[in-house]
């Protein structure tokens, strides 16, 4: 009655690729806030440097927008490939969590039995007849008014 634990996580470590590895790096540094602060200092940077004398990209910062432009591009491509492998492992995980819920069904299923089974042999040892219609309609009636106890006599 017993089933095999599996850590999901370790196994699906193992199988990433180093693009799925890289992405998944990139993904992290650039939806952080180091990141945000950093790209605001180097624009500032960019815009105080520029508008000395020594500007090799005055303003309007034409260079900086190709920059910025190149960025954007790659930034969305690499949060798509992020996107769609946190879509792949989502998948997996309710691949997974409906195996684990089957095999708990049917682990209850098995201990509802056995508890069937024990509360005839209890009524057998107590003298009681050893209906089990008579008996699961008493448990019933019991869970439906909410006591869940089953009082003697109430058949």
């Amino acid at each position: 009655m017993t089933r095999p634990l599996a850590d999901w996580h370790a196994d699906h470590r193992k199988t990433l690729t180093k693009g799925d590895k890289a992405a998944d790096r990139l993904r992290n540094v650039m939806g952080s806030w180091f990141f945000v602060g950093g790209f605001v200092a180097f624009m500032i940077v960019w815009a105080i440097v520029n508008s000395f004398k020594i500007a090799w990209d005055p303003y309007p910062f034409i260079l900086l927008n190709l920059f910025l432009s190149m960025l954007a591009g790659l930034q969305g491509a690499i949060l798509l490939i992020a996107a769609k492998r946190q879509d792949a492992i989502a998948a997996a995980l309710s691949t997974h969590d409906y195996q684990t819920n089957k095999a708990a069904k049917k682990e209850i299923e098995e201990l509802m039995a056995i508890n069937r089974a024990q509360l005839e042999l209890l009524n057998q040892l107590c003298g009681r007849p050893a209906d089990s219609a008579e008996t699961t309609k008493r448990v019933e009636r019991a869970r439906s008014a909410g006591t869940g106890t089953v009082v003697e006599g109430s058949a």
